[in-house]
């Protein structure tokens, strides 16, 4: 497919059925044993409930046929109720200590899955607004789908058969009182459908503000911030942009909870009516002679306790699913994501790179980042991509490496078309150092060995690869670089240089620097590049900067302005004639020397 992916349709609708036929075998799935055993232990817990009632009749009718002083006459059903009783609180115990362990696995099995999600959904959508507000609520979702799924497991185990258990037992004993709970009950459940529907609409539109105040609170409090904040006096500034938009958060899930209690209170009194005409009706069972007096203090002692599930089912367990069921869509819409794939390739580096007419598009704008570029790089030579600030270099890199898909024209890498094959097969054999570099905060070796991780460390590489960025440092290969974890933090220069070692400690035939050395002075970024041009010597090399006096290193300069290249030609070859490069190198010379 040519082209990149498309964010999907926001607001796509899930049914309560669909998602509960989408969760339930994800959880079966990733947590198979702790599914099952949570399914088991809910049966065996709902019927350990009606056998206590069932119980509780014999005993009494045994008492009210006893004749005075019998006390062996209700020995064995008093010793049946208190074994049922025993058994009752151990499997309760049980449940709900395997329920939170049920929890733990699942949910983090969840989160596992939408990681790797992620990895296989177009780069090119994480620079869409939309989609990103979209991803907040799949991370909030991915917590929530272990607890969704296991009130669902609850309610068709625990809740099910101890309903389907006591029903038959009172639909026996007089047909009117399973009436009675059904009035009760529907009410209370047609409340909880009005409730889901105002906390997915609550969801959508809580997302971008969530996203907006978290990003506050880091400003406030994360340490790359921090600093900055506080001396500049942006504190104040922050903190006033976190409290606004936490308190429109706040507002509207005071809203939305504000119209749920009205309906609760509304729920309130039909339960309550339900109960009072379910004691009216065995009562009088009781006195007309239809029931038994040991069934009548059973279920009396018990009408309590069956209305208080009956609100716990539908206030708790159903309120909790509908308050997180626009969080579980959210999460299932991103796994139904298409995603970046293709067929596996076998690489032919000889072939260099090639773009015919290649354009990109970023999702969610009209106007291209790339347009109409037509370029190739040959096995073995360097290239410089210049041009201003915006000119689509780097989303030109992201064409040649593959990580973008064209939405226009054609990209081959290595011999493959990069919108046919799959990344991986494209990846496989390029390296990068990137302006946006990472400062994971691991040790020196973990920093350097995370570019290679499907082969064994190598030590002495890594010590090489540090020797040739110029990144050797004080700190030993296993010393921790983060104050956070009590390690050491090295300086923006030392970090830009261990980075550059990070990418050439890859294996790769095909090495990318997309102005890595923006935090070093321009005189020292040539010596660097330099450096990097003996090191590059037989591999493509794909250098983009803004600063020429490196450009010039490059066996050819590519000149890139509003998305389109320019001009193109070598450092003397451009000079010599009137154009964008000769403006720009004539604005730069002062920082040069020649």
């Amino acid at each position: 497919m040519n082209g990149v992916q498309k964010t999907p349709e926001r607001g796509q609708a899930y049914p309560f059925t669909k998602l509960i036929v989408r969760v339930i075998p994800l959880l079966f799935k990733n947590a198979p044993w702790h599914s099952a055993l949570n399914f088991l232990f809910g049966i065996l817990h709902g019927i350990s409930w009606t056998a206590g009632i069932i119980a509780t009749q014999i005993l009494f009718d045994a008492i009210s046929r006893a004749r005075p002083g019998g006390f062996m006459d209700c020995l064995f059903p008093l010793l049946a109720m208190a074994g049922i009783t025993f058994c009752q609180q151990i499997i309760n115990g049980i449940h709900n200590f395997h329920a939170h362990v049920f929890l733990g696995k699942a949910g983090g099995k969840i989160k596992t899955l939408l990681h790797g999600k992620l990895q296989r959904i177009d780069p090119a959508l994480f620079e869409d607004t939309a989609f990103l507000d979209d991803l907040n609520k799949a991370k909030t979702g991915a917590g929530a789908i272990a607890q969704f799924g296991s009130v669902f497991i609850l309610l068709t185990s625990f809740y099910g058969f101890y309903f389907a258990s006591i029903g038959t037992y009172l639909y026996n004993m007089k047909p009117l009182l399973l009436f009675t709970l059904l009035i009760a009950f529907f009410p209370a459940l047609f409340t909880q459908v009005v409730r889901a529907k105002i906390f997915t609409k609550l969801e959508e539109e809580n997302a971008p503000l969530r996203r907006k105040y978290e990003y506050y609170q880091k400003t406030l409090c994360d340490r790359e911030y921090y600093r900055e904040t506080r001396v500049l006096g942006a504190f104040r500034f922050f903190h006033r942009l976190f409290s606004e938009t936490m308190l429109l958060f706040t507002n509207k899930i005071w809203q939305a909870e504000r119209k749920t209690a009205i309906l609760q209170l509304l729920l309130n009194i039909t339960t309550f009516a339900g109960m009072a005409f379910s004691a009216y009706i065995l009562f009088s069972a009781t006195m007309t002679g239809e029931i038994s007096v040991g069934a009548f203090a059973a279920v009396f002692a018990a009408l309590g306790q069956i209305f208080y599930i009956m609100q716990e089912i539908v206030n708790q367990h159903i309120g909790a699913m509908n308050t997180n069921i626009g969080k579980v869509t959210n999460f299932i819409r991103t796994i139904d994501m298409p995603e970046f794939t293709g067929a596996e390739g076998n690489p032919d580096y000889s072939k260099g790179i090639v773009t015919e007419n290649a354009g990109f598009t970023y999702p969610g704008r009209e106007s291209p980042a790339v347009n109409d570029v037509s370029l190739k790089i040959t096995e073995g030579e360097t290239i410089a991509i210049v041009g201003e600030n915006g000119a689509g270099k780097s989303t030109l890199v992201r064409l040649l490496t593959g990580i973008y898909r064209p939405t226009a024209g054609k990209v081959t890498a290595a011999g493959m078309d990069t919108a046919e094959i799959s990344p991986k097969s494209i990846y496989g054999g390029i390296s990068g150092v990137f302006q946006k570099y990472q400062r994971y905060k691991m040790t020196l070796r973990e920093n350097i060995e995370i570019s290679d991780t499907d082969r064994e460390t190598d030590s002495e590489k890594i010590k090489t690869a540090l020797k040739q960025a110029d990144a050797e440092t004080d700190a030993g290969l296993d010393d921790m670089l983060s104050p956070e974890f009590d390690g050491i933090d090295l300086s923006g220069g030392q970090w830009q240089r261990l980075a550059i070692a990070r990418g050439l400690y890859r294996t790769h035939n095909i090495i990318v620097l997309d102005e890595p050395t923006s935090a070093i002075d321009p005189i020292e970024e040539t010596r660097i590049y330099e450096q990097f041009q003996r090191l590059a010597q037989g591999k493509t090399a794909v250098v983009v900067t803004h600063r020429l006096g490196s450009a010039r290193l490059a066996n050819r300069i590519v000149v890139m302005d509003s998305g389109r290249i320019v001009d193109a030609g070598t450092h003397d070859e451009l000079l010599s004639r009137p154009g964008k490069y000769a403006d720009m190198w004539a604005a730069q010379a002062k920082w040069y020397e020649r």
